[in-house]
C-alpha cells in the first residue's frame, strides 16, 4: 500500500495578516505624526468650531465657483501648490506627501476612497486643527496658508475641535 501524502496547506491569510499589519502600521504613522502637523498650526483666538462638529467653511473662490477639483494624487496637489512633496507614506488606505516652503509647512494625503477619507478625519478630530478638504484629499497647515490653497485646489475649510478643555478653561 501506498501512503497517503500529507495534505499541504497553504496560509492563504497571510497576505490578509500581512495587509492587515501594513493597515495598523499606516495608521499609527498618521497618529504619531498628526499632532506634529497641526501642532505647527498655530492657535486660531476665534469661538471654537462647535461641540466637536466639523464646521465647513463654504468656497467662494473661483476655482469651486468653476467646478475645479484638483485629482487626488500627493505629486499633483503638491505641484498645484508650488511644492515638490517629499513622500513619508505609502499605504493602501492613503498617502502622505509633506511639503516644506517659505510660506509655511503642510501634509497633503490622499485617499482611494472617499470613506477612508472621512475615517482619517474622524480620526483627526481627537487633534484638532484646520484642513482643506476636497474629494479624496486633505491637506494640513496654518489656517491662513491652507485658505490661499483654497482658490487654486477648491475644497472646503474644516476646523475640528480637539479634545479635552479649551485652552484657558480649567
Amino acid at each position: 500500500m501506498s501512503q497517503q501524502q500529507p495534505l499541504v496547506r497553504s496560509d492563504r491569510r497571510t497576505p490578509s495578516r500581512a495587509r492587515r499589519l501594513r493597515t495598523v502600521a499606516a495608521a499609527a504613522g498618521v497618529l504619531v505624526v498628526l499632532p506634529l502637523v497641526t501642532a505647527c498650526g498655530g492657535g486660531d483666538d476665534g469661538p471654537p468650531a462647535g461641540d466637536g462638529e466639523a464646521a465647513a467653511k463654504p468656497s467662494t473662490s473661483a476655482a469651486a465657483a468653476a467646478g475645479v477639483v484638483a485629482p487626488a494624487k500627493v505629486e499633483v496637489i503638491a505641484g498645484l501648490t508650488g511644492c515638490k512633496a517629499k513622500i513619508r507614506t505609502e499605504a493602501d488606505e492613503l498617502r502622505e506627501g509633506v511639503c516644506h516652503t517659505e510660506k509655511g509647512d503642510y501634509l497633503i494625503t490622499t485617499f482611494p476612497e472617499e470613506k477612508l477619507k472621512e475615517t482619517w478625519l474622524e480620526a483627526a478630530r481627537v487633534y484638532g486643527g484646520t484642513y482643506l478638504v476636497g474629494m479624496r484629499w486633505v491637506v494640513s497647515g496654518k489656517p491662513a496658508l491652507l485658505e490661499s490653497f483654497r482658490a487654486k485646489l477648491g475644497g472646503t475649510i474644516r476646523e475640528l475641535r480637539g479634545i479635552g478643555p479649551e485652552p484657558g478653561e480649567e
